[in-house]
């Protein structure tokens, strides 16, 4: 199978003229159906930007960035948002909308597939299930925890079965358990649904669910 990430001599900057700064420089990496792969790096060393453009976030300045085998510099904007509605996102502060319940922001994700009320209320409900939040799904995120809140954005991520996963630092608000529950829970529905995940973090205690560990250092990526 074709790998869902590949990216080749990809390099980053902000900023112009003496306010310049490199923040990814020849960036090459492979990413592979039901592939977990950990990044890890100190901070400002380019994790998230690097993240940001693989989720078609920000623009390919320099280089080459293909996902699901669409080159994405100098993409139109229809091909970019397609691409969107196939990779899940997963943030630390988790992004859920308080006038929502629990279900209703899992739905979200559906509503962008174009899916019926009726079917997002089916699917998002068997989703919450499955993150062992069922019976929670009723609930607005000012009345869940924070291992609860990060479990309902880690089953918005997945509802819609995207082929790409991209989690940035999902447990540094959590403590050892919670952290611990959520990226098993990562692990489970990647396998089950086969999808690639590329996880931020700078959490050492998650290291071992990873296949295999990429470390970025002053823009520079290595293994």
């Amino acid at each position: 199978m074709p790998p869902t990430v590949a990216i080749n001599n990809l390099s980053h900057t902000f900023g112009k003229a003496q306010l310049r700064r490199t923040v990814l420089t020849a960036i090459n990496l492979e990413l592979h159906p039901g592939e977990i792969v950990l990044l890890t790096g100190p901070s400002g060393s380019g994790k998230t930007t690097l993240l940001t453009l693989m989720g078609a976030l920000r623009s390919v300045q320099s280089g080459s960035l293909k996902i699901l085998e669409q080159e994405l510099k100098g993409a139109r904007k229809r091909e970019l948002v397609r691409l969107r509605a196939q990779i899940g996102f997963i943030f630390q502060s988790h992004n859920l909308l308080d006038c929502l319940t629990a279900a209703e922001n899992v739905g979200m994700a559906l509503k962008l597939h174009g899916e019926s009320l009726r079917d997002r209320r089916e699917q998002s409900h068997e989703m919450l299930k499955t993150v062992g939040l069922g019976e929670h799904s009723h609930k607005h995120p000012s009345q869940l925890s924070g291992g609860q809140k990060q479990r309902v954005a880690i089953a918005r991520a997945l509802v819609s079965q995207p082929k790409i996963v991209l989690a940035d630092e999902p447990t540094a608000s959590l403590d050892s358990h919670s952290g611990r529950d959520v990226v098993n829970l990562i692990q489970q529905l990647a396998h089950r649904q086969h999808c690639t995940v590329l996880l931020v973090t700078h959490d050492a205690r998650i290291l071992d669910i990873a296949d295999r560990t990429l470390h970025i250092e002053d823009g520079r990526l290595s293994t």
